[in-house]
């Protein structure tokens, strides 16, 4: 009889190993509901009091010094106290915790515990936000949500660009309505290219004029000549299309002033002109000079019409798209001029530490740090701003090749005819005035 018993609860085990394993694989949050978070929330429980003892995040009643006649003794707190703890809550990837502080406590200590939470917990990574004074929240992944993002579902507005999966599990979008302009920095294979490939794949069905400067002969824009209404491939021809843009920036602005608005969003959408979205693959090739006073010239043109574009485009419904493997001061003060118009940042793993310094630094230095740390295996991994002024890690969609030239060839009838970008680089190849 025992044998039979054990037999059969073999058999019962088996089958719920098997059971677990498909409904991991086919169903992972499932699982995580099922059998990951009980386990999470009890070790979160068990182990908090501890965790928050060796960080020091407990503090304790009684003074840690006393005073015995003429002398001040000091010694170790007596019975520390952990700040309390909500009962972890379950998420999809995770869960979270909330902690009341003790009066007179920061989430400085919070951010330094963060590895620790995360090893005591047996999860993935911990996040530590504060969204108001004397609270602090524990969100905790349990896998990394990047390693294998799936195609996320979501409806994008007119200038809106589903490009990805932030580490929440939600839709990574490009919102140029939300945040006109956008830096995108990365080193060669970290994914800059490929996201610039699903923005502009992801735009091209949109009534939006889309203009390419690729002065690396059109290498990586090229691919999308035939949706593009100008593409620049050289310096020369990048001072000739933004100074074009700049008299079309006169022109709406005349627009405006006259129709009594402030931007053309307000005009009636007879009359409203497109929306134009310049992308720049490699901002260095703009700013590098060779010395001679024609390539100085060229480059303090180009330095200028981008920031006036970056200035005041957004109101004009001309956005601004920058993207370079190297973003530093030493290309000169206009870099760090243009850098503080562009509210939207993304970068991905970079070479030098000044470059992320540059992306996101003067918006908060723990993306920074996350931002350096990103792998050169976790291509597509990105480091990126939301419109509400947080950040977040995200992952791009891979874009190939193909499907690239396929979306360029299928939306090319939408391409809007803008004539002063063409006659300036008429005039300038033609060499006719």
């Amino acid at each position: 009889m025992d044998a039979v018993l054990l037999a059969l609860a073999l058999a019962v085990l088996a089958w719920l190993l098997v059971i677990g394993d498909h409904l991991r694989q086919r169903c992972p949050h499932w699982h995580w509901y099922v059998t990951g978070y009980p386990v999470a929330a009890l070790r979160v429980l068990f182990t908090w009091r501890r965790v928050a003892i060796l960080n020091d995040l407990a503090v304790s009643k009684h003074p840690a010094r006393g005073l015995i006649g003429d002398l001040i003794v000091k010694g170790d707190p007596l019975r520390p106290t952990a700040p309390r703890i909500s009962l972890p809550r379950a998420h999809r990837l995770g869960l979270r915790v909330v902690v009341r502080l003790h009066a007179g406590q920061t989430a400085a200590p919070y951010l330094k515990a963060a590895d620790a939470f995360a090893h005591a917990w047996k999860m993935h990574a911990v996040r530590v936000t504060y969204p108001e004074r004397g609270v602090v929240v524990l969100a905790a992944t349990a896998s990394d949500p990047l390693e294998r993002p799936g195609l996320i579902s979501a409806p994008t507005a007119h200038l809106a660009a589903l490009v990805g999966v932030l580490e929440s599990g939600g839709a990574w979008v490009m919102d140029l309505r939300l945040v006109p302009h956008w830096l995108i920095a990365g080193a060669t294979r970290s994914g800059k290219s490929t996201l610039l490939a699903r923005l502009i794949t992801q735009l091209a069905p949109q009534d939006i004029a889309l203009v390419g400067i690729d002065c690396k002969g059109g290498m990586e824009l090229g691919l999308f000549a035939r949706r593009l209404s100008a593409l620049t491939t050289c310096r020369r021809e990048a001072v000739a299309v933004l100074g074009a843009l700049a008299i079309e920036m006169r022109d709406r602005m005349d627009e405006c002033r006259t129709a009594g608005v402030r931007s053309v969003w307000e005009l009636p959408d007879k009359l409203r002109p497109v929306p134009v979205v310049v992308i720049v693959d490699e901002l260095a090739e703009l700013y590098l000079s060779d010395g001679t006073r024609e390539s100085r010239a060229e480059t303090e043109q180009c330095s200028t019409l981008l920031l006036r574009l970056a200035q005041l485009g957004a109101a004009l419904g001309m956005h601004l798209v920058v993207a370079g493997q190297r973003v530093g001061s030493d290309l000169g003060s206009g870099v760090t001029a243009l850098r503080a118009q562009l509210g939207g940042r993304i970068c991905h793993r970079v070479h030098d530490p000044g470059t992320a310094e540059m992306a996101l630094g003067d918006l908060n230095k723990d993306a920074v740090a996350v931002a350096q740390s990103i792998t050169p295996d976790e291509k597509g991994v990105a480091v990126c701003t939301g419109p509400d002024g947080g950040w977040s890690r995200a992952r791009s969609h891979l874009t190939t090749t193909e499907e690239a030239r396929t979306t360029a060839d299928r939306h090319a009838g939408l391409t809007p005819l803008l004539p002063a970008l063409d006659h300036a680089l008429d005039a300038l190849r033609g060499g006719t005035p």
